[in-house]
């Protein structure tokens, strides 16, 4: 919603000007673009505008950052936060449309285990107390969870794992 505070307080938009700004945004600076609808609503005298974007078949689109880079960001509660490692690397494993062969080895048995002795658990922490690479814990985290074994949860400075209790959850 253009024309709404954080808030909730309406403030409203002056002119087509924001409408054409979301344009430019979703034509210029994200990759691949954006497709949207707008809808521009009348609350209390003042114009709002509401934008409206579809689910993507792609899994990641990118935005620069300030050198201009192209990055994938998620939006966190109220925040735009770049997108965390093991993010990236399910949305490549989902792009890549083949299938997952999984094989439980005691790397998994062992990161399992560590999850388990906790309600959720840091990636970093299951990288260390696991002893692997950020590579292989990475990838068995992301199978995990794209198998529905474990839940993501993305906060603005932590990423955590914990254990699915409800594995009909989609991702």
């Amino acid at each position: 919603m253009i024309g709404v505070k954080d808030n909730g307080n309406i403030s409203g938009i002056r002119s087509e000007e924001e409408y054409y700004m979301v344009q430019n945004a979703a034509e210029r600076y994200c990759k691949p673009e954006i497709a949207f609808t707008s809808k521009e609503w009348n609350m209390g005298g003042k114009k709002v505008l509401e934008i409206k974007i579809p689910a993507s078949k792609v899994f990641t689109h990118k935005a620069p950052d300030p050198n201009n880079k192209f990055k994938a960001y998620l939006r966190v509660n109220d925040e735009n936060i770049l997108a965390p490692g093991i993010q990236m690397k399910i949305w490549e494993k989902l792009n890549t449309n083949r299938s997952i062969k999984f094989v439980y080895t005691d790397n998994v048995k062992n990161i399992l285990a560590h999850i388990n002795e906790n309600s959720k658990i840091s990636i970093g922490d299951i990288q260390k107390k696991s002893k692997l690479t950020k590579f292989k814990t990475d990838n068995i985290l992301a199978e995990l969870i794209i198998m529905k074994t474990l839940n993501l949860h993305i906060e603005v400075n932590n990423v955590y794992v914990s254990l699915n209790d409800k594995p009909e959850n989609d991702y």
